[in-house]
């Protein structure tokens, strides 16, 4: 049970509803250009229209069916602003001003409009021109010792034009140093789903939901973190199928939802019960309830073969008598002591899954921010392909992804990892011999910056500083560069982190028209289901000084390396161009800028749904990676006398990524804040504290590092003895830099051992 942190009664309704209604309008008010607002929205992941700047969800195929969500309305409201951040406003207010503003406030402020540089003398940003600011960005890069000491990130955010001509870019200029997003969420589905199935992507689409007996959700929010999936867990539930949520903390979202679209819903205040089960496991106990329900099925198995695809796995898979032999050696009670569910709940889910023939699991950063998480992925598909839950209508592997082309950006080359299969084809098609060398992921970049070992930081969106962890580290790390640059839409924390010098660079947001030399243009983005599809502005620029992402990064690109290899400005003056040097690099991309006309665009085909393993043995792998020998909280005890809790980190719902649209969460029944823990009402008990109470939250950490934040109210509510829950950026300083996912790098934002203090009044 969950208690507002102002002595509202927690949150009655269903998520969803006249709520999401009313919070959408609010919003949409707040912007100042309501009705600008209202326009834009009809235009929403609609054929002919944009693409959401928020989540990754695939796109509904009804026609003329609305299709944004609450949090979509929130993000195309926070662009579509009538506020505007001018000269005049860096003027007013200096940067020491300014890094007292919390990001609520920071953000708010409105659009970019020009240019702006600090020049490491004043206290403030001055207007600069865009000439003079490529300019200093180019002199910056030549200037360097080697490329391997500039930095080229990416956020999500970026079309698949932008990515790809930034990569071809930083390709030729001679480092593969790609830091993004994907580093700090999915990474380790995709390094595990590459190892497991030779490509690094689900298996599903949207039309698969509508056939399956079963799908998982496993760690994820989707009332928050992507709403429109909620709609598809409605169809599926209405129609039969069962729905099973694994996730430490009861959401409302996976409980009950009252769909805005359903007239009859919203007329009798009636909702639709999403997860007919839900487990609370342990944070960092979901490869123990897998590895319980393969042993369970295994155990059944003796006596009923048929419970195992067996021909499916004679046929398609490697790596199974390994596997068998790593569930024989998983005992029950370490299975039950790291999940923290009972022997009858992980029977339950087996009896679901053995029960149904056709079954998904879909999952999120609950899975992928914890020190094991590359091997929970593979559990993931190793328990799919037990019953041949891969590459057959209605099954298969659904990683989530947070943000609306961070799939693309991968796609379209973003990655400090390249194959060699695809710097091949860039050195074919352009001539120029492309690096071979791995470059700094987003952890390794931040090292780097503090080692000295990188100068220029170049971020194409994003809010790096606030998104990324051991806060009062990365802030350092980038005070250590010469040169430190953002290509935003709107002010954030970043902005105000500099190198010695800093630029900010306005861009186009995606509701915006997008003119160039051959008139306006579309972008394309690819979605968690794979499927690629346009977007095109609407609105007006916000200022006469914005300029694409795609044409910022060619003019960088013009000056820093010359056309002598590419021809950047001819590229950026007409993206089909660019999409068709994507075409003849990329495989799947044929007739590219014929497909994509499509009213919601074509399907980027996954060879492991068509049983087309790229692993090198040619099969789906299994893994027989061992259970944890300790999770977090376990390892850390003998490092104090005090008891150690499990810490996640996670967003609000007036929150997408690290921009805080409010200051409320009304699903959890916080109101007006954001410095608050939750936590059961067990652990209250233990530590002595009351509703509201004030906690100093201290990391429990080896390092000989002092991290701990303070002034944290303490919030009881329904999740895992042992385990704490808050909201990031606040929480970000208690991350160690160092405290990464074992094979893939991803901080763990999901699993950090911490110890709490209560605050005694003065």
């Amino acid at each position: 049970m969950s208690t507002s942190s102002n002595n509202k009664p927690p949150y009655p309704h269903p998520a969803g509803g006249w709520g999401a209604l009313k919070s959408s309008a609010r919003h949409i008010i707040k912007s100042e250009h309501a009705a600008q607002g209202v326009k834009t929205l009809l235009k929403a992941n609609q054929p002919g229209g944009f693409d959401c700047p928020g989540c990754a969800w695939g796109d509904e195929k009804t026609a003329g069916k609305i299709d944004f969500c609450e949090n979509g309305v929130k993000a195309i409201a926070w662009e579509a602003t009538a506020k505007r951040t001018t000269s005049e406003f860096f003027a007013k207010h200096s940067l020491q001003e300014l890094r007292q503003w919390d990001d609520h406030s920071l953000e708010k402020s409105g659009r970019l409009t020009e240019p702006m540089l600090y020049d490491g003398t004043s206290d403030h940003y001055q207007p600069v021109s865009w000439q003079q600011a490529v300019k200093i960005i180019s002199e910056s890069l030549q200037q360097l010792a080697s490329p391997n000491e500039a930095l080229l990130y990416t956020s999500g955010r970026a079309s698949n034009e932008a990515a790809y001509l930034y990569q071809l870019f930083g390709r030729v200029y001679g480092t593969n140093n790609f830091p993004d997003c994907s580093n700090m969420c999915h990474e380790a589905s995709g390094v595990g789903v590459t190892r497991s199935l030779g490509t690094g992507k689900g298996t599903v689409t949207m039309e698969d939901f509508d056939q399956a007996d079963a799908i998982f959700v496993f760690g994820q929010n989707p009332g928050t973190n992507h709403p429109r999936m909620l709609s598809t867990l409605r169809k599926a539930s209405k129609r039969g199928a069962r729905i099973v949520a694994i996730n430490n903390l009861k959401e409302k979202g996976l409980q009950h939802f009252a769909d805005p679209q359903s007239p009859k819903e919203m007329l009798i205040f009636s909702s639709t019960t999403i997860s007919q089960h839900y487990f609370t496991p342990r944070l960092g106990g979901d490869m123990a309830i897998l590895r319980g329900i393969a042993k369970s099925l295994l155990e059944r198995a003796a006596t009923d073969p048929s419970l195992l695809d067996n021909d499916f796995i004679d046929k398609h898979c490697h790596g199974f008598d390994d596997y068998r032999q790593a569930i024989i050696d998983s005992s029950w009670e370490k299975i039950l002591q790291q999940s923290a569910l009972s022997r009858d709940d992980i029977e339950l889910m087996t009896d679901i899954y053995a029960n149904s023939d056709k079954v998904i699991f879909t999952w999120a950063m609950g899975i992928t921010q914890h020190r094991h998480s590359v091997a929970t992925v593979r559990e993931l598909i190793n328990v799919l392909l037990l019953r041949g839950n891969i590459g057959k209508p209605g099954a298969g592997a659904c990683p989530v992804r947070g943000h609306s082309n961070v799939q693309g950006n991968r796609t379209v080359g973003i990655n400090e990892h390249p194959s060699a299969e695809f710097l091949d084809a860039l050195a074919t098609r352009y001539t120029f011999t492309p690096p071979r060398d791995a470059g700094f992921n987003t952890v390794e970049s931040i090292q780097a910056m503090l080692a000295g070992r990188a100068k220029v930081f170049i971020g194409l969106g994003g809010n790096f500083a606030a998104a990324t962890p051991d806060t009062a580290r990365t802030y350092q790390a980038l005070q250590r560069c010469d040169l430190t640059v953002h290509i935003s839409t709107k002010l954030n924390r970043s902005h105000l982190v500099t190198g010695k010098r800093a630029l900010i660079l306005p861009c186009l947001g995606r509701t915006e028209i997008d003119r160039q030399e051959s008139g306006e243009q579309s972008v394309t983005v690819e979605d968690s289901m794979s499927m690629v599809h346009s977007s095109r502005g609407q609105n007006e620029p916000a200022s006469s000084q914005l300029k694409s992402e795609t044409a910022i990064v060619a003019a960088i690109a013009c000056a820093t390396v010359g056309e002598q290899v590419v021809d950047w400005s001819k590229l950026a003056s007409n993206y089909d161009l660019i999409r068709d040097e994507i075409t003849a690099v990329i495989p799947g991309f044929v007739d590219y800028n014929v497909r994509v006309k499509a009213s919601r665009g074509f399907y980027l085909q996954n060879p492991a749904a068509l049983h087309q393993w790229n692993t090198p043995n040619q099969k789906a792998t299994f893994s027989d990676a061992r259970l944890p020998q300790q999770l977090i909280h376990e390892s850390a005890q003998s490092l104090t006398a005090n008891p150690v809790l499990t810490l996640q980190t996670m967003r609000s719902h007036d929150q997408y990524n690290t921009t805080i649209y409010g200051m409320d969460d009304r699903y959890r029944g916080v109101y007006g804040e954001r410095k608050v823990i939750f936590i059961c009402e067990e652990d209250m008990l233990n530590h002595n504290l009351q509703e509201g109470d004030a906690v100093i939250i201290r990391t429990v950490s080896s390092d000989g590092v002092e991290r701990s934040i303070a002034d944290f109210k303490v919030i009881r509510y329904q999740i895992p003895r042992g385990c704490i829950a808050a909201y990031y950026p606040e929480t970000n300083p208690l991350v160690p830099l160092e405290s990464i996912a074992e094979g893939c790098g991803t901080p763990t934002y999901k699993s950090i051992a911490v110890t709490i203090e209560k605050i005694k009044p003065s």
